[in-house]
């Protein structure tokens, strides 16, 4: 994406809640079964609450039982960056908003067709609009 975002912590720090700074900015990780999506199911588009980035659609959520909101697929391919991460002595893929670089969470290959993935998110880097009738 063109439009990248850049901003200082302490600009972050001014639009974010402490929560979802230290997930999204230090990629941290909220605990299993906390986060206010994990168990949501209403149809809409999730959004980067960084930058308002579209980034999975409800469409595409489905329970894997991991206690985080889980997709099979993003929104738009563009719309997400994916990195090796091997903290904690695994070996993951971290996936990222491409606008600002905000951790999301990571995506396995234990997902459900059509894709097989499981993009494993945290509910404190995601915002939600509900689909208009």
């Amino acid at each position: 994406m063109g439009d990248r975002i850049t901003k200082t912590d302490e600009e972050w720090r001014q639009l974010l809640t402490p929560e979802q700074f230290a997930v999204t900015r230090r990629k941290g990780t909220e605990r299993a079964f906390t986060g206010k999506y994990w168990a949501f199911n209403e149809p809409g588009v999730y959004l980067c609450v960084c930058c308002g980035n579209e980034l999975f659609s409800s469409e595409t959520k489905f329970d894997s039982e991991c206690g985080w909101p889980s997709f099979y697929a993003p929104l738009k391919s563009e719309h997400i960056e994916e990195a090796p991460d091997y903290s904690w002595g695994m070996n993951r893929t971290e996936v990222m908003c491409s606008r600002c670089g905000a951790h999301l969470g990571h995506v396995f290959d234990d997902g459900p067709a059509p894709t097989g993935l499981r993009y494993c998110i945290n509910s404190a880097s995601l915002n939600f609009v509900k689909k208009s009738e």
